[in-house]
C-alpha cells in the first residue's frame, strides 16, 4: 500500500454525482479506472452541489468541519467522504455557496471556487490521505496550483488539466486580494490586463499540464485555438502533455443497454434495424430504411452548427435521408433547427432538449453521426458513436483527429474533412450517404467501428505513466 502513488483528483463536477458536460464524465471514470492500477491510489474531491442525490448523501460520512478563510472571510467547510467500490469520494460543503439550483453561472463563481480550491488542502487534515499528486481540472480549481505554491506549499506535486481553454475564469482585479487573498509578490501569478484570470495561474504554477487529446495540446499553442494563451502556453510548452480521453465502456454497451429498443453486438448488428425503426415510431418518422443522420451537440458555433446552417436544406431536398438532432444551446440555433423541422417534416425531428435515455437510443438508431467541429478538445460523441456502430463523420480537429481515421479508401473508421468551410463538409456528407448504399462494404464498417476500444483503459495507462514520471 505504501509503495502507491497517490493522487487527489479535484474536480468541479463528477459523474453521477453531479455533472454537466465532458470533464463530469471524466472525473467520474478516470479515478476509478486509475484504481485498477496496482501502483495507484486516485481519490475524487469535488463540492457537495445541491445536485448530489439522496441516495449518495444517505452513504456519505461526515469527516469533521471548521471555518477557512477565503481571503478576509471565514467560511465553513464540511467534509464528507463517500465510498462506492474502487471510488472514494471527498465531498466539500458549504450550502452558501454549493446549495444552489445550478452548478455554474452565478455571480459569484470567483468567490464559490477560490473557496473551494482553499478546501481542498484545509480538508486534508480529515481525510486520513495526504497525496503525493494534486490533479486540478479546468479554471474553476486552478486555484490549486497557485495556493499551493503561495500557501500551502505542501510535499506535493501538482498537475492543472485544461478541457477546454475557452473558458478561462476572467474576473476583475478586484477579486485578487478581496476573494483570491493573493498579495502583491503572488499577484503575477493571476494578472491578465487590467484583469485576473484563474487558467492562467494554474498553467503558471502546476508542475504539469495536461489536456484532453495530442493534437489539442498542439493546438494550444496556436492562436487560433488558445483564446489568447497561446503566448503562456508556448513559455510552458516543456511541461504540457496530451492524453486522449474515452468512455465508460459500460455505461454505453449496445449489447447490454436497457435503454434501447434492442441490444446488438459485432457477432449480430439485426438489433440496429430495430433500434432504427423503435425510433422512427417514436417520432412519428416515416419508418424507411433510409440513412439515419444524427447530431448530438451542444448548439453553439465551435461545434459546426453553421456549416449545417449552410448546407443541411439543400442536401435534404436532394437526398432521400433522415436528420435527427438532439441538444440545447444558442437560442439563434435552436430555433433554425425547429424551422428546418417544419421544413422537412417527413425527414426531420429537432429535440432541443437534453436528454440522456434519448441520446442512447438516437446513437443506437443512426447511421452517420455528425461532428463538423470547429475546435473540439477531445470529443466523446464520436467514441459513443463507434461503440454502437453510429460511423462519425467529423472535421480533422482536436481529439476528433486522433480518434476517427477516414474510412474512404477502404481503411478507418469514420469519414472526416479537413477545410473548415461548407464546401467540404457537404462534399464528405455527400461521400458517407453513398458509402451507406454500398450495404455489404457498410456492414463491414459497422462491425469494425463497434469492436473499436475507447474507453478508460487505455487514457488510464497514459495518465498513470504521466504521474510516474512526475514523481521520478
Amino acid at each position: 500500500m505504501n509503495d502507491k502513488i497517490k493522487i487527489l483528483y479535484v474536480s468541479p463536477e463528477a459523474v453521477p454525482f453531479a455533472g454537466t458536460g465532458g470533464l463530469g464524465d471524466v472525473a467520474g471514470s478516470l479515478p476509478v479506472a486509475l484504481n485498477y492500477k496496482k501502483d495507484m491510489d486516485c481519490r475524487l474531491i469535488m463540492p457537495l452541489h445541491k445536485a448530489v442525490k439522496q441516495e449518495y448523501r444517505e452513504k456519505m460520512e461526515f469527516l469533521g468541519c471548521k471555518d477557512i478563510p477565503v481571503s478576509w472571510r471565514q467560511k465553513y467547510m464540511g467534509v464528507f467522504r463517500l465510498k462506492m467500490g474502487r471510488m472514494t469520494a471527498y465531498f466539500i460543503d458549504n450550502e452558501e455557496y454549493f446549495g444552489r439550483d445550478n452548478l455554474y453561472g452565478y455571480f459569484d463563481d470567483c468567490e464559490r471556487f477560490a473557496f473551494f480550491s482553499r478546501a481542498v488542502f484545509e480538508a486534508l487534515e480529515f481525510m486520513d490521505f495526504m497525496p503525493d499528486i494534486i490533479h486540478a481540472n479546468d479554471w474553476q480549481s486552478a486555484m490549486v496550483p497557485v495556493y499551493q505554491d503561495s500557501f500551502y506549499k505542501l510535499p506535493v506535486k501538482t498537475v492543472m488539466t485544461i478541457h477546454n481553454i475557452e473558458y478561462q475564469g476572467q474576473y476583475s482585479a478586484f477579486c485578487r486580494g478581496d476573494v483570491l487573498g493573493l498579495g502583491e509578490d503572488q499577484a503575477h501569478y493571476v494578472n491578465w490586463g487590467k484583469d485576473i484570470n484563474l487558467l492562467k495561474g494554474g498553467i503558471t504554477c502546476a508542475n504539469l499540464i495536461s489536456t484532453v487529446s495530442p493534437t489539442y495540446a498542439q493546438q494550444l499553442r496556436d492562436p487560433f485555438y488558445a483564446h489568447g494563451l497561446d503566448g503562456l502556453i508556448n513559455e510552458y510548452s516543456f511541461k504540457l502533455r496530451g492524453i486522449l480521453n474515452g468512455i465508460d465502456n459500460k455505461l454505453y454497451d449496445p449489447e447490454k443497454d436497457t435503454m434501447i429498443a434492442a441490444n446488438y453486438s459485432a457477432k449480430d448488428i439485426s438489433g440496429k434495424a430495430e433500434c432504427k425503426k423503435a425510433l422512427q415510431e417514436e417520432m412519428d418518422l416515416p419508418v424507411r430504411d433510409v440513412p439515419m443522420i444524427v447530431m448530438i451537440s451542444r448548439l453553439v458555433a465551435h461545434k459546426g452548427v453553421d456549416l449545417l446552417r449552410e448546407t443541411i436544406d439543400g442536401f435534404l431536398n436532394t437526398h432521400d435521408v433522415q436528420f435527427m438532432l438532439l441538444g440545447t444551446g444558442d437560442p439563434f440555433y435552436e430555433d433554425f433547427f425547429r424551422g428546418l423541422e417544419e421544413r422537412h417534416r417527413d425527414q426531420v425531428r429537432s429535440c432541443i432538449m437534453f436528454d440522456r435515455a434519448l441520446s442512447h437510443r438516437i446513437y443506437a438508431a443512426g447511421d452517420i453521426l455528425l461532428m463538423p467541429s470547429k475546435s473540439e478538445p477531445c470529443g466523446l460523441a464520436q467514441m459513443i458513436a463507434l461503440r454502437y456502430g453510429t460511423v462519425p463523420l467529423v472535421r480533422a480537429t482536436g481529439g476528433l483527429n486522433d480518434s476517427i481515421q477516414d474510412c474512404s479508401l477502404g481503411d478507418g473508421n469514420g469519414f472526416v474533412f479537413g477545410h473548415y468551410d461548407a464546401h467540404s463538409f457537404g462534399f464528405v456528407l455527400d461521400n458517407a450517404v453513398q458509402h451507406w448504399y454500398d450495404r455489404d462494404n457498410w456492414e463491414k464498417l459497422v462491425k469494425h467501428d463497434l469492436q473499436e476500444d475507447y474507453s478508460w483503459n487505455k487514457a488510464a495507462r497514459d495518465y498513470a505513466q504521466m504521474y510516474r514520471d512526475l514523481m521520478m
